[in-house]
C-alpha cells in the first residue's frame, strides 16, 4: 500500500507539474511562434552581413550562452522592449502554480528538512541547463535572423523537418488543454458538491465554451498579472503559515485538526543523503520540465530593444535567475512546512479553514478559467496550421466550427479518462525535454557548422552534453510515467 501510494503521489506530482507549467507558457504561444512569417528581420547579427564571414569579429565567447556576449556593435533596433520588462515577462512565463508541486518532488526522497540541501543543489543546476538552452535560442535566431522557434529549425536543420517542432508545441498545448478540463471539473465538483462530469459539461459550455469563442483575446490578458500577484501572495501567506506555527506540532497547530492524517506534516531522518536514493529522480524529472519557455525565446528576443545577444543573455541571466530563486524559495517553504507528506500540489495541505490560503486556491482557479482560451487558442491555431489551412480561409465561421470540434474532442477525452496521469508525464518528459535541451542544441549545432564557426565548437560540445542529460531526464520521465 505504501508504495502505491508513493507512485500515485509521483504520477499526480508529475501531472500538476506539466499542467500547471503548460498554463503559464502555452498561453503566449500563436501561430506566430509556430509558422515563418515575411517580417524584418531585426536581429543585430543577421544584418551585420560582414561579420558573418568574420566570425571572431560577432562572437566572443559561445562557451556559456547566458554570460556569452555579442560583439559591441551598436543595434539597428531603437524600438522594443527594455531588459527589466523582458526580465519581468519571462519571470511570469516560468514561475507559475507548476512550483506548488516541487515539495511533493523533494518529499518522494527525503523527509528532514536538509534534504532540501541537495534539492536545491538540483533546483539550481537545472535551472542554469534551461537557461543555456533558451540563450541559445536566442543565439540561433541572431546568426540566421529568424523570427519563430519554426524559422530558427528550418533554416538550421532544414524545412523538410520544420513539421516537428510544430507538431511539438501543437500536442503540448493539447495535452495541456486537457489536463485543465480535468482539473476544473475536479475542482469544480469539489466547490459545488456535484457530480464531475455533469459539472464539466456545465463548466464547458457556459464558461470555456464562450471564452473559446472570442475573436480577441487582448481583454484576456490583464488576468495574466493575476498570476504573477497569486503567486506573490501565495509565497507569502505559505511563510507566514511556517513561520506561525499552524500546521506544526511544535507550533500553535491550530489547523491540524483540520486536515486529513496523510496531508499533516511528517518528518523524520531522510536528510541531505537520502538523495542517493532513486527516488530522488522524480525531483529531476519534474525540474526537467520546471523552467519550459523556450518555444517562446525567439520572440523575447525579436521583441528586445538593441537586441544584441549580449543584451540578451543579459535578459536571460537575471530572468532565470530571479526564477530559480523563486522556485527555490517556495518549494522550500512548501517543504518545510510539511516534510514527507507534501501534496501534488501543495495547497491541498493546507485546511479548507484556512482563509489565507484559500485565496490562494481561489487565485489559481480563477487564472485556470481565464488562461484556458489562450491555451485552446495556441492549440487550434497550431492544428489550422499543421492542415495548412491559409489565413485568409479562416473566417469568424471556420474558426467556431473549428473551436466547437475540438474542445468537444478535448471534453469527451476529459470525461472518457479517469486518469491522464501517464499521458501528462509521458508528454512532459518526452516532449518537454525536446523543446528545452535537445532541439536548441541540434539547431546551435548545425549552425555552427553551416557558417563555420569554428571558435564555437566548444560551445557546441557543450550545448551536445546539455541535450544528452535532456535525453537521459526524458527516459527516466517517460520510465517512470509508464
Amino acid at each position: 500500500m505504501k508504495h502505491q501510494h508513493t507512485f500515485k503521489m509521483k504520477l499526480q506530482s508529475m501531472q500538476w507539474l506539466f499542467l500547471a507549467t503548460a498554463l503559464w507558457l502555452i498561453p503566449s504561444t500563436t501561430t506566430a511562434d509556430i509558422l515563418p512569417k515575411k517580417s524584418v528581420i531585426t536581429g543585430i547579427e543577421h544584418l551585420n552581413n560582414k561579420n558573418l564571414l568574420k566570425k571572431k569579429a560577432i562572437t566572443k565567447s559561445a562557451l556559456f550562452g547566458v554570460s556569452g556576449g555579442a560583439a559591441e556593435t551598436p543595434a539597428t533596433t531603437t524600438e522594443g522592449a527594455s531588459i527589466p520588462s523582458e526580465v519581468f515577462n519571462l519571470v511570469k512565463g516560468i514561475v507559475g502554480v507548476g512550483v506548488l508541486s516541487l515539495p511533493a518532488g523533494v518529499a518522494a526522497f527525503g523527509d528532514a528538512r536538509s534534504a532540501f540541501i541537495p534539492a536545491g543543489i538540483l533546483i539550481v543546476s537545472i535551472g542554469i541547463l534551461s537557461a543555456y538552452g533558451f540563450a541559445l535560442i536566442g543565439r540561433v535566431c541572431a546568426y540566421t535572423g529568424a523570427k519563430s522557434f519554426r524559422e530558427a529549425w528550418t533554416a538550421t536543420m532544414g524545412d523538410k523537418t520544420s513539421w516537428i517542432p510544430a507538431w511539438t508545441v501543437t500536442l503540448k498545448t493539447f495535452f495541456a488543454c486537457l489536463a485543465f478540463s480535468m482539473v476544473l471539473a475536479d475542482t469544480f465538483s469539489s466547490l459545488l458538491s456535484t457530480s464531475r462530469n455533469p459539472t464539466l459539461l456545465g463548466v464547458t459550455g457556459l464558461v470555456l465554451l464562450p471564452l473559446c469563442l472570442l475573436k480577441n483575446l487582448k481583454s484576456l490578458a490583464p488576468f495574466s498579472l493575476l498570476g504573477v500577484m497569486g503567486m506573490a501572495y501565495t509565497a507569502l501567506a505559505m511563510s507566514v503559515r511556517l513561520l506561525d506555527g499552524s500546521y506544526s506540532a511544535g507550533g500553535s497547530g491550530k489547523f491540524m485538526e483540520q486536515v486529513a492524517s496523510h496531508l499533516q506534516p511528517k518528518f523524520g531522518d531522510a536528510g541531505a543523503s537520502s538523495v542517493l536514493s532513486p527516488q530522488s529522480l522524480i525531483l529531476v524529472c519534474m525540474l526537467s520540465t520546471a523552467y519550459m519557455a523556450h518555444f517562446n525565446a525567439p520572440k523575447f528576443y525579436l521583441e528586445l530593444k538593441n537586441n544584441t545577444i549580449q543584451r540578451f543573455n543579459t535578459v536571460v541571466t537575471y530572468g532565470f535567475g530571479i526564477s530559480i530563486f523563486l522556485t527555490g524559495f517556495i518549494t522550500m517553504i512548501g517543504f518545510f512546512t510539511f516534510g514527507k507528506a507534501c501534496d501534488g500540489l501543495v495547497l491541498n495541505n493546507y485546511a479548507g479553514t484556512d482563509i489565507l490560503m484559500s485565496l490562494s486556491r481561489i487565485a489559481v482557479a480563477v487564472s485556470l478559467v481565464f488562461s484556458y482560451p489562450l491555451a485552446f487558442t495556441g492549440c487550434r491555431d497550431g492544428f489550422m496550421d499543421i492542415a495548412k489551412i491559409p489565413m485568409e480561409k479562416r473566417s469568424a465561421g471556420t474558426l467556431n466550427v473549428v473551436t466547437l470540434a475540438l474542445l468537444g474532442v478535448i471534453t469527451f477525452c476529459a470525461i472518457t479518462l479517469t486518469d491522464v496521469s501517464f499521458v501528462l508525464a509521458f508528454g512532459g518528459a518526452t516532449l518537454g525535454n525536446a523543446l528545452t535541451y535537445v532541439y536548441p542544441a541540434l539547431m546551435y549545432r548545425a549552425v555552427v557548422k553551416q557558417q563555420e564557426r569554428t571558435e564555437e565548437q566548444m560551445g557546441v560540445n557543450v550545448s551536445l552534453a546539455s541535450a544528452v542529460l535532456g535525453i537521459v531526464m526524458g527516459i527516466i520521465g517517460a520510465r517512470m510515467a509508464i
